[in-house]
């Protein structure tokens, strides 16, 4: 019977051993913390290791004693309970060995909170607006701003084609940085909260209405770092996706100039005549990225939640009323404001597209002069 129980102990506990190593070599693949390309993802995951490690470490002595002694003092040996019921050199020592494992945890734990807070010394400051369900990023002291929607096609989404390595995590406008830069994040939302969230970077921070959360990253090479909301938003919550592209710092420049040229560019597009098929081409575009969701592709919206624009009072209504709705929303809806949100340019084709399609066909032209005189 001795010889059978040594056995079936020793059996477990290599099996024990076998799968602790199996799952540690398949953490790295899918159960554990990413190493991330940032200071604070680098200090967090070997701050878990490290922590895990001590965990592990005390369950090896705490376990082994027990097995030790469930072998060794058992009562087919002849072993006797020793009979006492205090001692205070044994609860003196189990109260100081597990405060000193604490402290010893606590120490490094703290630094790296601190860390995550500290926003101080930046050298970008990029302030983060959530929408349903988009991103708006603005480059302070640069002028430059834009947009960050889902680039990944309906026809993925619908299941018409098969989904690409980065389905759901693409979009148009990826935020831009350079690598070795310290860059703070001012985040905050317009609508709902919402989460930024890049797990390569090792930080989320809440994106609430009227309220604005700081986070900074610095990340070590150069590359492209997908996220995404991480707090439900509404519908389209998984459709709301964060793109970081780390660049060389003569790339990073030749980034931004560029952006400040399209933005040149899309103001003297304020002042521009378009003809009404260049209109509908670019309002269909812009439709797609940002009115498709609620008002599907269609324009026959989603019954008893979002009405459709195909024979509605606005979009075959008046042309000023219906510019009135996509500048300024409607209150009380998930009708945004798209004023702030779009160029001139963009509106003006907007609203002559939905007035020119699904059987509208007003024959309406709005001029990107027209918007801005509507603002």
């Amino acid at each position: 019977m001795s010889a059978r129980i040594k056995l079936r102990v020793r059996q477990a506990l290599v099996g024990a051993c076998l799968m602790s190593a199996a799952g540690i070599a398949g953490a790295e693949y899918g159960l554990n913390l990413r190493q991330g390309v940032t200071p604070i993802a680098q200090g967090a995951y070997s701050l878990h290791m490290l922590i895990l490690w001590v965990c592990v470490a005390i369950g090896v002595v705490v376990f082994g004693a027990m097995f030790y002694s469930i072998i060794n003092h058992r009562k087919s040996k002849g072993a006797v309970a020793a009979q006492f019921h205090e001692s205070t050199a044994i609860e003196i020592v189990w109260t100081i060995i597990p405060f000193l494992i604490l402290i010893g945890m606590a120490i490094p734990a703290t630094k790296a909170l601190i860390a995550m807070e500290d926003t101080s010394n930046s050298d970008i400051s990029i302030k983060v607006t959530g929408y349903q369900w988009k991103w708006q990023y603005e480059y302070l002291g640069e002028d430059v701003g834009f947009f960050s929607t889902l680039s990944t096609p309906k026809a993925e989404i619908f299941n018409q084609e098969a989904k690409n390595e980065h389905y759901l995590l693409e979009v148009d406008n990826p935020v831009v940085v350079p690598i070795g830069k310290k860059v703070r994040l001012l985040i905050t939302a317009n609508d709902v909260i919402h989460a930024w969230w890049v797990p390569d970077l090792g930080m989320k921070k809440d994106a609430i209405p009227g309220f604005v959360n700081e986070m900074w990253f610095k990340i070590d090479r150069a590359g492209t770092y997908r996220g995404q909301c991480a707090e439900l938003c509404g519908k389209d919550h998984g459709f709301m996706p964060i793109v970081v592209i780390a660049k060389e710092q003569a790339d990073y420049d030749k980034w931004l100039a560029e952006q400040k040229q399209s933005a040149s560019a899309a103001s003297a597009d304020s002042n521009r005549v378009f003809s009404k098929d260049e209109l509908i081409a670019r309002g269909e575009k812009v439709y797609t990225a940002n009115c498709a969701a609620c008002h599907q592709a269609n324009g026959e919206g989603i019954p008893g939640t979002f009405k459709p624009l195909k024979g509605s009072p606005i979009a075959t209504g008046p042309a000023a009323d219906h510019l009135s709705r996509v500048l300024k929303g409607k209150d009380g809806t998930a009708m945004a404001a798209f004023g702030p949100q779009l160029s001139d340019a963009d509106i003006a084709a907007v609203v002559t597209y939905e007035r020119n399609s699904w059987g509208n066909n007003m024959g309406d032209v709005v001029q990107p002069t027209d918007v801005k005189a509507a603002r």
